[in-house]
């Protein structure tokens, strides 16, 4: 992220920062414009401020974050979703725009949250490296951090995402989520900021306690961002036992209570939570079957209705 500020600084925050918070320079230093008036060419913020560093990523994070969810849910939707999927009888009216909208309201939260994080590895708290390896024992190295990245996340993201259901704090940060009974790719960001927050914390984490090339830490960053978009786009191709793949990820959001993981299905098996997709997502036919419909609607309405009966309990 340092890289990617310094060139955000160069391109266009220097600029933005020189005219809300000019820096007095001596005449004989200073420009004018055609008017003869005097031009502060720097800001009284410099590029090292914290306080400058924290605004320059809340408008980076909040700005970024929008553009790829707009451009990869957008692709997503159109190349891959079954739109036969949005006749099922809990597929929301109106629900695309209601996703979108909740993803924008969202959006700025957990960005804003991820400020510290991204301060941390500007400033050199985290174990962040650069460089390129020298030897064949750095390559090795280099190659191991991306199973240890993705084995790590996928066990923080399990235990995380399974405590959101439990009845306390479902109803208030997860059920926002689980409002798309029949997600879009539209609905992998609309969730309540602190539940997209609190799923992202194990990949900010790792580096902190993993020493981890730079560059492959933004690529694996970037790669689970959109992997959190092909989880939702409804194209069941994959019959992988050991991926958590978007069939499985279908099941989670009509059944609530399996399939917690984020890429493989290990710590479900080891939890008890591992649902596995059946035909009723693989096949053409009877996945949009009215039938398998009727019968995936009326086992949600149960189960979603036993869990806010159980909340309901626990908060009395």
């Amino acid at each position: 992220m340092d890289t990617i500020l310094e060139l955000a600084d160069e391109y266009f925050f220097d600029g933005v920062y020189a005219k809300l918070v000019p820096k007095q320079v001596p005449l004989a230093n200073a420009t004018t414009n055609f008017l003869g008036e005097q031009l502060a060419t720097t800001s009284a913020w410099e590029r090292d401020s914290d306080l400058r560093i924290c605004l320059s990523l809340s408008v980076f994070l909040i700005v970024g974050a929008t553009l790829f969810y707009f451009a990869s849910a957008t692709f997503s939707y159109f190349v891959f979703f079954d739109k036969e999927y949005m006749k099922h009888p809990r597929f929301l009216k109106n629900q695309v725009r209601l996703e979108i909208e909740s993803a924008t309201k969202a959006i700025p939260g957990f960005a804003l949250l991820t400020v510290p994080w991204f301060w941390g590895e500007i400033k050199g708290y985290s174990l962040l490296y650069e460089g390129t390896p020298a030897t064949l024992l750095e390559w090795a190295y280099l190659a191991l951090t991306v199973p240890l990245f993705l084995l790590f996340t996928d066990c923080g993201i399990y235990w995380v995402h399974r405590y959101l259901h439990h009845p306390l704090l479902y109803k208030h940060l997860h059920k926002p989520h689980h409002k798309w009974l029949i997600p879009t790719p539209y609905s992998a960001y609309a969730f309540h900021p602190l539940d997209g927050y609190f799923q992202s914390i194990p990949y900010h984490l790792f580096v902190y306690i993993v020493p981890m090339h730079k560059w492959l830490y933004m690529s694996m960053f970037m790669f689970v961002n959109i992997w959190t978009i092909l989880i939702h786009d409804g194209n069941f191709i994959s019959r992988s036992t050991i991926i958590n793949t978007s069939a499985h990820h279908a099941v989670h959001h009509l059944y609530f209570n399996y399939n917690y993981g984020q890429y493989f299905t290990f710590w479900d098996r080891f939890g008890e939570s591992h649902r596995a997709p059946t035909e009723e997502q693989y096949d053409a036919e009877l996945r949009i079957n009215k039938k398998t419909w009727a019968q995936q609607a009326k086992e949600a309405e149960e189960i979603e209705g036993k869990v806010l009966k159980t909340s309901k309990q626990k908060v009395n």
